[in-house]
């Protein structure tokens, strides 16, 4: 068994997800590229290795128990335990829109993937995150879920108009702080991360923050120590608002 910490990122075969599946890998751990497709993750996986980081795909369809069991099954028998989950896996469904306009089936989808999957991904392996001992868990969530910028008439968080994507990432920020209220004095620490607005087909190419920038934020809080915070927001400055 290996020595090395052992990071599981969902969502890792492209954009800010890869970018931290590397930054973990750069800072010595085995990073478990978790993807969907598994030939997709394979792909990302193989560059990581070329740049001489100690990398692996696993299949990971977060909305398929059968899928995260699979992977858990998987990592257990491999490593025997797991250090750090990075939630990274969501999505902003087709036709995601306005309160008054949005599809129920849309809202179905953001939340099956963006809260109901991360939430089965996370009770799976949470076994082996507790074999870890001082285990990390890490939610990506967004300005987007924050209720004081949205609400703010005077921000541009205001006029996104994607009640999806904003209400099931506002629920990621939920799950974050009781999942850190039910593992409280276990060494296991909770946080949500916001990687800000990235140049990724999720945010658009456009962007001014990079996959990497956004990515370290999330590592940031991966990497911290027995006495870092738990249940919070952070961005690159410093904490947001719920």
């Amino acid at each position: 068994m290996t020595e090395k910490k052992i990071a599981l990122v969902t969502g890792a075969n492209k954009g800010i997800g890869k970018e931290i599946a590397r930054q973990l890998g750069e800072a010595g751990f085995v990073v478990l590229v978790g993807s969907r497709d598994l030939a997709r993750g394979e792909v990302a996986a193989k560059e990581l290795v070329a740049e001489g980081l100690d990398a692996a795909a696993v299949q990971v369809e977060v909305t398929d128990d059968r899928s995260v069991g699979a992977a858990a099954d998987l990592i257990d028998r491999e490593y025997g335990r797991l250090d750090v989950l990075v939630n990274n896996a969501a999505i902003i469904p087709v036709g995601d829109d306005a309160v008054s306009r949005v599809d129920s089936d849309v809202l179905r989808q953001a939340f099956e993937t963006n809260v109901i999957g991360l939430v089965g991904t996370t009770r799976a392996v949470l076994p082996l995150l507790r074999k870890a001992g001082r285990a990390r868990i890490v939610n990506l969530s967004t300005s987007l879920a924050s209720f004081t910028q949205v609400g703010d008439p005077e921000s541009r968080m205001s006029t996104v108009l994607t009640l999806g994507y904003n209400s099931s990432k506002a629920a990621v920020n939920m799950v974050t702080v009781m999942l850190a209220n039910e593992l409280r004095g276990t060494g296991i620490l909770v946080n949500a991360a916001d990687p800000g607005n990235c140049a990724t087909d999720m945010g658009g190419w456009d962007a001014a923050r990079t996959p990497a920038q956004g990515a370290a934020v999330a590592v940031r809080l991966a990497t911290l120590g027995a006495d870092g915070p738990t249940g919070e927001v952070h961005a690159e400055a410093g904490r947001l608002p719920w």
